[in-house]
């Protein structure tokens, strides 16, 4: 949901995805494709290639999922990657105090530190095209490297600012290095994982994000207690671990520059209408999901709960994505097609946020918790293995950080959006909105997917066929 997608969580203070906000704690929905290596799959049996100008498309009717994909363990450099995410995102649970640390420790007003916050989410919209172009360029285990590094040092800046103009300008420094690691993190994965396999990778990052962002509540509590400026020295550590853990492990980046790779370098994923289409329904799931993280503790509030009680909904969400997992692998769950997976999760999450509409208790918001995260199992993995395959070979980085950049605009727009709507309608207003909101994708956007795949009658090009993207077997 990535950010929160994006994952970004999907929790909280957790990092997304695709979705990092200053203002509170908000999941980055993961699921990314990796910096890697390997060639673009080749068509199985049954498919067919089609010659092409773009990127290759495969038509076939069904074909067969991978064999035993469900059951080998994924590649090593995928589990290690995963591992050093999930290190990192211990520490990931600064970005929620920033404003408290401007006004305690800097002296500035409301509306000096909201500023600073508000240039600080703005900032990482172009860190992440930023991510993205250079992984295309220099690698991908390279960026990583210097976009959490980067992090690191802006952070330590931050705590060693001894005025609110130095801490302004760390905070904005900040927000530019703090997207760089996630386009290459996603599109390692795309890199070496055949199509049917990353959305399981995906979906495990996914859970391991959010199960670490509950040990960083933990440690945030206790540092928080302390002294704020050592939960912005602890996010640094963990970044800079993450960073050295990443060089060592982790294979070098291998940039040989060929005819096909500089054809992909000169391609503009803003001009893909396919990926733009992709976009504005990633950013439309983005602000609804990020009201959870916003607009929840508020909503609970009104309704007579304490808003404390939302760090218990994040908790039940982060364990029913962990323990979901194995649930992908099995059954009909694991033989939907991409369309109709995603179709599931919408209507799900729909449902639990109707759910928060009509909820009095907490039992029944931990209900709807439960309800909206399954939706969360089926659409991160499947949306950014979908992005991941419009993509030719050379630019998998740059349209994965083009779409991820939907968790930064979310960001701008989600508060406005959810304060108002608690303002004028209350938290039945709130949430029936974005449970039509979800009801609207789960129409709109696999009725596209289909068109795009029958006869490209949705405007772009998909490289390949929903088909393409299979169902883990179980």
């Amino acid at each position: 949901m990535g950010s929160v997608h994006g994952g970004e969580q999907r929790s909280s203070g957790v990092r997304k995805r695709v979705g990092r906000a200053w203002w509170g704690p908000v999941v980055n929905t993961v699921g990314k494709r990796l910096p890697g290596a390997g060639p673009s799959p080749r068509p199985g049996p049954g498919r067919k290639l089609l010659p092409d100008a773009g990127p290759q498309r495969l038509t076939s009717a069904e074909p067969k999922p991978l064999p035993d994909a469900g059951r080998k363990p994924l590649p090593r450099t995928v589990r290690l990657l995963i591992v050093a995410r999930a290190v990192n995102r211990l520490g990931a649970f600064s970005l929620s105090f920033l404003t408290v640390l401007l006004a305690a420790d800097f002296g500035a007003g409301a509306t000096t530190a909201g500023y600073i916050a508000g240039a600080f989410g703005l900032a990482t919209i172009p860190s992440r095209l930023i991510g993205g172009r250079l992984a295309d360029r220099i690698g991908r285990r390279r960026t990583i490297v210097l976009g959490l590094t980067g992090c690191a040092v802006a952070q330590l800046g931050l705590a060693a600012s001894g005025g609110l103009a130095s801490a302004a300008c760390f905070a904005v420094l900040m927000g530019l290095a703090f997207e760089i690691y996630e386009p290459p993190s996603q599109a390692m994965i795309a890199d070496v994982l055949a199509p049917a396999e990353q959305v399981r990778a995906y979906s495990l990052l996914n859970a391991a994000l959010a199960v670490a962002g509950m040990g960083a509540g933990l440690l945030a509590a206790g540092l928080g207690r302390w002294d704020l400026r050592w939960l912005f020295v602890a996010d640094a550590l963990t970044c800079l671990l993450c960073a050295l853990t990443v060089h060592l492990v982790l294979p070098a980046d291998h940039h040989a520059v060929t005819p096909t790779a500089r054809e992909d370098g000169a391609v503009s994923p803003w001009r893909d209408r396919s990926l733009l289409m992709m976009l504005a329904a990633g950013t439309l799931f983005a602000v609804v999901y990020l009201q959870i993280m916003i607009a929840l503790p508020l909503s609970l509030e009104l309704r007579g709960l304490q808003p404390a009680d939302a760090g218990l909904l994040f908790t039940a969400s982060a364990l029913t994505i962990a323990a979901g997992q194995p649930l992908l692998r099995i059954g009909r769950v694991a033989r939907l097609s991409t369309s109709a997976a995603l179709a599931c999760g919408y209507l799900l999450t729909a449902v639990g946020l109707a759910g928060y509409a009509l909820a009095p208790g907490l039992a029944l918001h931990i209900a709807a918790t439960v309800m909206w995260s399954a939706g969360d199992l089926l659409l991160v993995g499947r949306a950014y293995a979908l992005v991941a395959g419009l993509a030719p070979a050379g630019a998998k980085a740059r349209y994965l950080a083009v779409y991820g950049t939907s968790w930064g605009i979310a960001a701008v727009v989600a508060p406005p959006v959810g304060t108002q709507l608690l303002e004028r309608a209350g938290p039945v207003g709130l949430w029936c909105t974005m449970a039509a909101a979800c009801g609207v994708l789960a129409v709109v956007q696999p009725a596209w997917i289909r068109r795009a795949v029958e006869g490209g009658a949705g405007g772009g090009r998909l490289k390949w066929e929903e088909s393409a993207v299979p169902p883990v077997s179980g």
